[in-house]
């Protein structure tokens, strides 16, 4: 993707990045401070207000004006003073902040392009809507998400995953620009139109490389035949893309579209806020209530329930036992399923079944191996089985098959950096927009505590906790499924420093 830079003396600022350099040395700074430098450095010379500067630092938010003065504070002691004397922020009394320093700005800087996989590599991007009806739009979005999955399943081949693909949603890219971000060859474009019962799905498939057309073709069938639909465009493109006809077993298709639409529905919610981890909740509740055999709505509710335990205050043995329950059912209903097994073994690892966990994982891994949310939950698990260096490889293969992910994937990246006592390196992965008021920036305040910044530490630890306000040390320190107790000795130590509460 794209983003501005800001270099004034020896600093560069790279908001997206959430970084400060000076001398290509990171500086650190708080994720408030860092939204006010770029809101200033956006438009030096000029007088910016305190309500501008408050909006650009807490956006949507009412906070005290001192909140602003003392974010400011420690930006000037953070940039020290410019070469020429006097300071790079100068305060207008009564009025504002204005930044005095020349800036260059950098400019649209074009993410770099990754280096191509071996294996035939593909993105699928948003399939468009082209329905009257805007409530089509899940319906569009869930046919390109199984495509992505069924594609996936085929190991001979390199797959984006889901998060990284609508990235590019209602967005008017070029497919060699956007080929060459995500470090594949190959995008299949498409459409679908679901009207009275009948559905008609448009799709294509480019080269990147030259701009040909691989292969192109138009469904017009009854809305009941849609995942007859998804099975023949796969079956397609693996054709174009290996030579044969050929596809992995196919899984368990849902009986009702209305379950199926309520599940792609409330996976959108899975990593969001509590509110809408309740509202999934009730979507996956009526799926299975409307399609009883239904093994991904299984899965999905299995994973809600575990996160409404895992991130609790204290032991909530109900929904710990209900989520591995309606885990272990998922597989049953659909054992070639790798999200089903994946899931199942994450949940088993912290019964500490490892055993049982480690062979799920291995199963999922074959079933998918583009499974980019595995690899992420695998190096999770790996690291707190103290096999640091084997979590940084997965984390790393979870990245670059979503090189665009969830929130959720910086916080094993974080974990396993924070494991690898690379603290410098886990700060700059933590400091960033997609973890903000996420539960990873646990993480960044013990790093922070960790290279003896204290003060910047506890403040990341009261901004996790506003999020998080039941979180314990020793609730946590028990709940994880940890095999090295010596690794969890760091994490609790970092926690302590950073003053989480015991």
């Amino acid at each position: 993707m794209q983003g501005s830079r800001f270099a004034f003396g020896p600093f560069v600022l790279d908001p997206g990045a959430g970084t400060l350099r000076e001398n290509d040395v990171p500086v650190s700074a708080s994720y408030r401070g860092l939204k006010l430098l770029a809101a200033l450095a956006a438009r030096p010379g000029e007088i910016l207000s305190k309500a501008e500067l408050l909006d650009a630092g807490w956006p949507g938010m009412a906070v005290e004006e001192a909140n602003l003065t003392v974010q400011i504070a420690q930006l000037r002691k953070r940039l020290g003073a410019p070469s020429e004397g006097g300071e790079w922020i100068v305060t207008i009394p009564r009025v504002g902040y204005r930044f005095t320093g020349a800036v260059e700005r950098l400019g649209e800087v074009k993410r770099k392009s990754l280096p191509l996989p071996t294996n035939p590599s593909i993105a699928v991007l948003p399939f468009a809507n082209v329905s009257n009806d805007p409530e089509q739009e899940s319906f569009a979005d869930g046919l390109t998400e199984d495509l992505i999955t069924d594609l996936s399943r085929a190991a001979e081949l390199f797959v984006i995953a889901r998060n990284s693909a609508f990235t590019y949603k209602n967005k008017a890219r070029d497919a060699r620009e956007i080929a060459e971000e995500l470090g594949v060859r190959y995008v299949l474009e498409g459409s679908v139109r679901h009207a009275a019962g009948r559905v008609r799905v448009n799709a294509q498939l480019v080269d990147a490389t030259t701009g040909d057309h691989l292969w192109a073709e138009r469904f017009d069938r009854e809305l009941d035949d849609i995942f007859a639909v998804q099975d023949e465009v796969t079956a397609r493109i693996v054709e174009a893309l290996l030579g044969r006809l050929r596809t992995p077993s196919p899984r368990r298709r849902p009986k009702s579209l209305e379950a199926y639409d309520l599940c792609v529905r409330a996976r959108r919610l899975m990593d969001d806020t509590p509110q809408a981890a309740q509202e999934a909740h009730i979507l996956l509740t009526r799926a299975v209530a409307l399609d009883p055999d239904y093994a991904e709505a299984y899965r999905w509710l299995a994973l809600n329930h575990w996160m409404g335990w895992v991130h609790s205050g204290g032991p909530s043995e109900a929904s710990r036992s209900t989520a591995l329950e309606l885990a272990r059912k998922a597989v049953a209903l659909d054992p070639n399923d790798a999200g089903c097994r994946w899931s199942l073994g994450y949940l088993l690892a912290y019964e500490r079944s490892f055993a049982e966990a480690d062979a799920e994982f291995a199963r999922a891994i074959a079933l998918d191996p583009n499974e980019a949310d595995a690899w992420a939950a695998l190096s999770d698990i790996t690291v707190l089985a103290g096999r640091v260096e084997e979590g940084l490889e997965h984390i790393r293969k979870a990245f670059r098959l979503n090189p665009f992910p969830a929130s959720w994937y910086y916080l094993s990246l974080g974990q396993a950096l924070y494991a690898a006592g690379d603290y410098e390196a886990a700060v700059e992965a933590l400091r960033r927009d997609q973890t903000h008021r996420t539960s990873s920036r646990r993480f960044l305040a013990a790093s922070l505590a960790q290279l003896g910044q204290l003060d910047e530490g506890r403040a990341e630890a009261e901004l996790f906790l506003v999020g998080n306000p039941e979180f314990s040390i020793r609730h946590w320190a028990a709940m994880e499924p940890f095999r090295d107790n010596a690794l969890r000795e760091r994490f609790v130590e970092g926690f302590r420093k950073a003053g989480l509460p015991e």
